[in-house]
């Protein structure tokens, strides 16, 4: 399976609540998520989110959020890979088999 990882915190202090703030007609996060669908590359779209809010947009907007991400990946020193890590964790743990992840 070829899965797209949107990572996607809660907690910005610069912009708050930037991923569901409105830009252009929809939250940010929805950007990311339909140009992810249109590129036809991925099996499944999934955002890593610590925040209920988020996830909700997000999944509004077509993606998958098949877990909350843990509160020690979800802090202003918490990087992509790391996050991605734990996403592909997950799908492992859960038994599916991935080929490709971005």
């Amino acid at each position: 399976m070829k899965l797209c990882v949107i990572p996607a915190r809660g907690g910005s202090k610069r912009i708050p609540r930037k991923n569901i703030r409105e830009f252009c007609g929809k939250p940010m996060i929805a950007w990311s998520i339909e140009a992810a669908q249109v590129c036809g590359c991925f099996d499944q779209i999934i955002v890593s989110t610590d925040d209920a809010e988020i996830a909700d947009v997000a999944m509004k907007w077509g993606a998958e959020v098949p877990f909350m991400r843990p509160v020690k990946l979800a802090d202003d020193f918490a990087g992509t890979t790391p996050v991605v890590a734990h996403a592909v964790q997950w799908h492992q743990d859960h038994g599916q088999e991935l080929t490709a992840v971005c």
